[in-house]
């Protein structure tokens, strides 16, 4: 009995881990009976490596579902290192073509399925309803659910079609929040009829076209339940995802390291409630990855059911959904073109012109826009990363304006370096100056320094690469909905008028 809870519980956690190649410690507990892990942009260098780490695991245990975090657009591991070839959500929301959508899905998950990654923990169907939000803004399709519900289908669609996982989140919806979940715990105090409205519209949409996971969000809903967050709750996980709304797939959990869990319950604990609660697998995300925390909440659910605060049943239960995902991601790689081959090899590249062709479309231009013709100088302003986005992958609009227009130069500074202004002013002397920023209406310094720069050149050109709120108020503004490399490379196209690929 021992030896089995101890299997059971490694095979529903998910834990990350260090480096470019398989640890020791996750091929033993692979061969133990761990049911998953998760990829991260410290585990990627190229598809090369990744296929080859892949196939790796999967000489340990032929069945381990291999989950990573990429959304496309801002949220990219696969492509930490140089940009997403895939627009993000608001984009892609912005063009509102869900055959574009489905075919971005598609490739992306073509793009996973060749290196051997077989469950994404995406797509993000929060319907963003509060400006201010800290961690969803462009990942969301948008403010309006019913076009974020089309959306999250096609994608859905689209990345099942190619034997990935895909994966809702953040269940119940975490649009409407002001606190980022990675640093503190938030709490939505919207009635159930208006939850119903809007933030359930997306989910309840992904079940009818059959999405194999959902993740559950770390913030507290009171109509459900005033004293648990969703992660935690038997009322939302149970009650609402499983009875009311009938999901039967795979439901995870989202990190279970960040702070809104750790912080008040901690990890072990946090882990066995969310288990009992009706969770089916326990996301070990980015900042927790090593055979110790492994070790400590496996050993914390074995406890918990021994001591009956975790059923054998439900723990069961949550294992062999777990087995069943991965029973269909097998069968779905055996019959697919995208999966890499037993020895790691990888399959043709995919098509990536879908992607390009949605960040040209969901470009949008306000004031009157001059082409750029001679060599500019292009001020990036810096602020503080999105925990999710992380601050690994390159951004911005410079890059491909000097490809396009020898002897642009970029410079690349935080609203607080001193004498920003002047130097900027300076540097951009007898050329065109274009800014780019991301969320402007949340970083009320940068606002008032562009205010300056704009003073002093009113024919500055502003790119807006986050959520473009707010007026232009007679700005040139142009509105890339995303900072995914070709929403740079778009943006750069739009500013010249030129093709760049």
């Amino acid at each position: 009995m021992s030896d089995e809870l101890h299997r059971l519980a490694l095979t529903v956690l998910q834990p990350g881990f260090e480096g470019l190649t398989p640890p020791d410690w996750v091929r033993r507990h692979l061969a133990d009976g761990l049911g998953a892990v998760g990829l991260f942009g410290r585990n990627i260098r190229t598809p090369e490596q990744v296929a080859a780490l892949t196939a790796a695991l999967r000489k340990e245990k032929d069945d381990v579902l291999v989950a990573i975090d990429e959304e496309g657009g801002d949220v990219t591991r696969l492509e930490v290192n140089e940009g997403s070839s895939w627009p993000g959500n608001l984009a892609l929301g912005t063009v509102d073509d869900v055959g574009l959508t489905r075919a971005v899905a598609t490739g992306l998950g073509r793009d996973l399925a060749r290196c051997g990654v077989d469950f994404n923990w995406a797509p993000d169907a929060d319907v963003n309803s509060n400006q201010d939000n800290p961690v969803i803004g462009v990942r969301s399709f948008g403010s309006d659910p019913h076009l974020v519900a089309r959306h999250t289908v096609a994608y859905v669609e689209g990345l099942q079609s190619t034997g990935v996982v895909a994966c809702v989140k953040h269940f119940p919806g975490h649009g409407d929040t002001s606190v980022d979940s990675h640093l503190g715990l938030p709490r939505v105090d919207a009635s159930r009829e208006l939850l119903a409205e809007r933030e359930l519209v997306p989910f309840r949409a992904a079940i009818a076209a059959g999405a194999k996971a959902v993740m559950s969000a770390h913030m507290v809903l009171p109509a459900y339940d005033a004293e648990y967050p969703a992660t935690l709750s038997r009322a939302i996980l149970t009650g609402l995802l499983r009875e009311e709304l009938g999901f039967q797939g795979l439901i995870v959990t989202d990190g279970i390291e960040m702070g809104a869990i750790a912080d008040t319950y901690g990890v072990a604990d946090g882990s066995v409630r969310a288990l009992a609660a009706g969770a089916d697998a326990v996301c070990i995300g980015g900042g927790l990855c090593d055979e110790a925390t492994l070790l400590m909440i496996r050993d914390a659910i074995v406890t918990a059911v021994r001591e009956g605060r975790l059923s054998a049943e439900r723990l069961a239960d949550a294992a062999a959904r777990v087995a069943a995902l991965a029973s269909w991601t097998r069968a779905a790689a055996a019959a697919g073109s995208g999966a890499p081959g037993p020895d790691g090899g990888l399959a043709a590249p995919g098509d990536h012109a879908p992607g390009l062709d949605a960040a040209r479309r969901a470009v949008r231009v306000e004031g009157v826009l001059r082409p750029v013709e001679s060599a500019a100088h292009v001020l990036e302003l810096t602020s503080q990363a999105n925990i999710a986005v992380g601050d690994a992958t390159p951004w911005g609009v410079g890059a491909y304006l000097a490809e396009a227009l020898p002897g642009t130069t970029v410079a690349r500074a935080g609203v607080t370096t001193f004498g920003l202004v002047d130097t900027q002013l300076a540097a951009a002397a007898g050329r065109p100056f274009v800014v780019v920023v991301r969320d402007l209406h949340r970083n009320v310094a940068a606002a008032d320094l562009l205010a300056g720069l704009v003073a002093a050149r009113p024919d500055t050109v502003v790119v807006e690469m986050g959520l473009p709120y707010g007026d232009a108020q007679g700005l040139t503004r142009i509105s890339t909905h995303g900072a995914a490399r070709v929403c740079g490379i778009a943006a750069a196209e739009t500013l010249t008028g030129r093709t760049l690929r």
